[in-house]
């Protein structure tokens, strides 16, 4: 049996070493309140964006699975900006660490 393409991101963790097959998500397992991962969430989920692309150095995520429409399921993302404990409306963008780069 092969592998499933991999994910690029940080907290997807696959293990198919000798007829193993274990795949999670670390982020969404961390939270308690969440619904169920799959892999296929992996295709629209914004975490790889937001690391990829965000101005703050120290962001801190919480990622959960929730049902929209009753049918689709889909990656939330809370962040909040560790270095000035403040919370991010936009995960791609901290004022504070925007106005500290520009300086």
């Amino acid at each position: 049996m092969s592998a499933p393409e991999p994910v690029n991101c940080r907290y997807y963790y696959a293990d198919f070493h000798r007829g193993r097959e274990i795949e999670e998500c670390r982020l969404i397992k961390r939270n308690r309140d969440s619904r169920p991962w799959r892999r296929p969430l992996c295709n629209s989920c914004p975490v790889p964006d937001i690391l990829l692309h965000t101005n703050c150095h120290e962001i801190a995520l919480e990622a959960t699975v929730v049902k929209r429409l009753g049918l689709f399921e889909r990656v939330e993302v809370y962040a909040v900006c560790a270095r000035h404990y403040i919370e991010l409306d936009d995960p791609l963008n901290c004022p504070q660490c925007a106005s500290e780069s520009s300086r």
